[in-house]
């Protein structure tokens, strides 16, 4: 078929890469190169790049609301568009264009989490399992009906890191599964648990130890990598990127053996942390070089 891929960061190259090597890709449409790195000098997306190194056609207007932009993207003929962490709303007219319409690789099973971060909701909820979602994009956000699904267990010691990289290559098998049996009836979602996961706002990061150890865990993995769950070693902040429920208990914050820390009720234990212009460390190396005081906060 013919396609028009959009979409901007890491997650989004696996997809990219399974429909070219199956789909003639007419155009990649991503975010245009934004200043980054010690020079501030424009960088281009992983899609935009990827797709560089495909030979592909790339595209990157700031919007898609002018009627040049959706008369040269409807002038693309394409039977489908693959929507995947794009970072634009689409206009309706965009919607429309291609003969099959518009497709969204979701990672959530909705309408589980509908919005903009569906991985990291769904470990600091403790939910127990999560997926990707293949959707017929309309208007609404995330509402559309659902043509393909696929699940996977959230384990004990997943961050969002892991279960980002498992959902884009589990996308990636999906959508080419699911270019390959179009046209498909699509399911509407249902009306009942639909759930929103908001942006991950920075203010959320710091860790308070008066919480539960289950909810601190969670906090911990579902903000790993990034912007990474933190406290106080001193004056010193450090982030905690990976850790695991343990026994133990003491007051809020109290440091046990290791680098196991008392919370509200239970305890936890740091398996990997990253100190102030350092790289993430094992907790073990960490605490060769760092005393720990007697409570964190």
């Amino acid at each position: 078929m013919r396609v028009i891929f959009m979409g901007t960061p890491d997650f989004s190259v696996p997809a990219l890469r399974a429909i070219a090597a199956r789909h003639e890709v007419v155009a990649v449409y991503s975010q245009p190169p934004r200043a980054a790195g010690r020079g501030q000098k424009p960088r281009p997306s992983p899609v935009h790049r990827a797709a560089e190194e495909l030979g592909l056609t790339v595209r990157t207007p700031e919007r898609l609301k002018s009627p040049e932009d959706q008369a040269e993207f409807a002038a693309l003929n394409a039977d489908v568009a693959v929507v995947v962490a794009y970072g634009l709303i689409l206009p309706q007219v965009v919607l429309d264009a291609p003969r099959l319409g518009c497709v969204n690789i979701h990672a959530s099973l909705l309408p589980r989490w509908r919005g903009a971060a569906p991985i990291h909701r769904a470990i600091m909820s403790g939910d127990a399992e999560t997926g990707v979602a293949i959707m017929q994009m309309e208007a609404g956000l995330d509402t559309g009906p659902v043509l393909a699904e696929t699940r996977t267990p959230i384990g004990p010691s997943d961050t969002t890191a892991d279960l980002h990289d498992r959902l884009s290559a589990m996308g990636a098998e999906l959508i080419v599964d699911t270019l390959d049996r179009l046209p498909l009836t699509a399911v509407p979602q249902p009306e009942q648990g639909v759930t929103y996961a908001a942006k991950i706002d920075k203010a959320e990061a710091r860790i308070d130890w008066t919480r539960p150890a289950t909810d601190i865990d969670r906090q911990i993995r579902a903000l790993s990598p990034f912007p990474g769950a933190w406290c106080l070693i001193g004056t010193e902040r450090v982030k905690l990127l990976r850790s695991r429920l343990t026994d133990g208990a003491g007051r809020p914050g109290q440091v046990l053996a290791g680098f196991s820390v008392a919370c509200g009720t239970g305890a936890i234990e740091v398996i990997e942390a990253q100190r102030e212009g350092k790289r993430p460390m094992p907790a073990s190396e960490i605490l060769r070089g760092l005393t720990l005081p007697d409570s964190l906060a």
